[in-house]
């Protein structure tokens, strides 16, 4: 939603052979492109129903995984890279995963963090956790 976070998104979900799933929400196609430095066509989908489109996914087999502190969670060092569908489901920097959606997750993952800061900004944090998943870390 900052700045060019949600672009910078997008270039890493391109780089490990990812789509985007977004929200149809006004501020989400300008977020896209000020971050989007791409000059081909990019995977993005838009619904109109997040917590919806998570429950049909997980209904239909993917696993559903959380980058949320919880006290279930794996270190991100731990996490196998993905052998099936995955969905992964980032929340506000500082509010996190909305509770619903939190209902729907298999698993979740978190990124320990040494210094003082609280959280990274979602473009970081999704990285991680996408080039983990894609078995490239």
């Amino acid at each position: 939603m900052h700045g060019a976070n949600l672009g910078t998104l997008l270039r890493t979900c391109d780089a490990v052979g990812a789509c985007l799933v977004v929200p149809p929400w006004r501020w989400v196609d300008e977020a896209l492109a000020r971050g989007n430095t791409l000059r081909h066509p990019t995977c993005v989908h838009r619904v109109a129903n997040p917590v919806h489109w998570l429950t049909t996914e997980r209904t239909t087999g993917s696993r559903i995984l959380g980058v949320e502190l919880a006290d279930e969670a794996v270190r991100l060092a731990d996490l196998p890279p993905a052998r099936n569908r995955t969905v992964m489901v980032l929340g506000h920097e500082s509010t996190g995963i909305p509770p619903e959606a939190l209902d729907l997750l298999d698993a979740a993952v978190e990124i320990p963090m040494v210094g003082t800061g609280q959280s990274l900004n979602v473009a970081v944090a999704g990285s991680l956790v996408l080039y983990k998943l894609a078995g490239l870390l």
